[in-house]
């Protein structure tokens, strides 16, 4: 049976208040349409989870979905800190744990492959073990050295954007990869949002590009522009010029909730949102086709 649904009934179907939610992504390809529409049904008390939580995060703490991050690494990419996670961390309202970017990444391989931990070399970031009693090490019992460990992450959904997907949720993806596909098997419910939705022959043109299979997607959705403002390789650049206004919008809460009225709780959808930032940002934008060159599978 087709998986195919909207944005609005994936979310309210498999997001629950007080679910652990991991939107993936690393540079591109980040679900923030997803996230707006978590917003806009007022879902409350997750735990969100990213190696790196980008806007998005921002946005959703900002609005009162949130009750603890995890992450690897949190910053607005190339501009500065996460104004409102931060203030939120160090006013004690919002609870937190960080990792290295390999330590979440370990995390997901644990929770994907069903083991109780996951080792890792030592590094030099030892003050996250002071940090973090999550971290912990382990004699490794090949060799004496001590090795460090981080429990399995299995959160309850897991939201990823890819360029093509078909009806079943089988996805294909190209660019930066980041951990789609360790938390698509980690998950215990995916949503998948995709900028276009393809017969199956086409994914099964180029098998070695699926890099989430559809049996363990719950919900496919078609939404195109749904990284916007990030980037999806191929469809869209990067909206660098909001990401330098986040920076300003984000020093008060009256501005960003502003923002929010105005860009997530007055429009319905991800649609009404890429029209309402109007033609000159579309064209601004806009990418020129760069191909790839074919490649032959063979004959049998």
């Amino acid at each position: 049976m087709s998986k195919l649904t909207t944005l609005t009934e994936a979310i309210a179907g498999n997001v629950h208040d007080g679910d652990v939610i991991y939107a993936a992504g690393f540079t591109h390809l980040i679900p923030f349409a997803a996230g707006h529409e978590i917003v806009r049904q007022r879902k409350r008390d997750l735990t969100l989870a990213r190696a790196t939580p980008d806007l998005v995060y921002d946005m959703m703490v900002a609005a009162g979905c949130a009750r603890k991050v995890i992450f690897s690494y949190m910053g607005n990419p190339g501009v500065g800190s996460l104004r409102i996670v931060r203030s939120e961390i160090e006013a004690g309202r919002l609870d937190w744990e960080e990792y290295s970017h390999f330590g979440m990444i370990s995390r997901l391989q644990a929770g994907a492959t069903g083991l109780p931990f996951m080792p890792m070399n030592q590094t030099g970031a030892t003050d996250l073990e002071r940090a973090n009693p999550l971290i912990k090490r382990l004699t490794d019992p090949y060799t004496g050295r001590e090795v460090v460990v981080v429990p399995p992450l299995n959160p309850d959904v897991a939201i990823i954007h890819v360029q093509r997907a078909d009806p079943d949720g089988n996805a294909h993806l190209w660019g930066i990869i980041g951990e789609q596909k360790e938390v698509a098997f980690a998950a215990r419910r995916v949503i998948l949002t995709a900028e276009e939705i393809v017969d199956e022959t086409v994914i099964r043109s180029d098998p070695n590009r699926t890099l989430i299979p559809g049996v363990v997607v719950s919900a496919v959705c078609h939404v195109p522009y749904a990284a916007h403002p990030s980037y999806a390789q191929g469809y869209y650049d990067r909206d660098n010029a909001f990401y330098l206004q986040w920076d300003k919008i984000s020093e008060s809460a009256e501005t960003v909730r502003g923002w929010l009225d105005e860009w997530v709780y007055g429009l319905p959808d991800r649609q009404a949102y890429w029209q309402k930032l109007g033609a000159a940002v579309h064209k601004t934008l806009s990418v020129k086709p760069r191909l790839s060159s074919p490649i032959n599978y063979g004959q049998y």
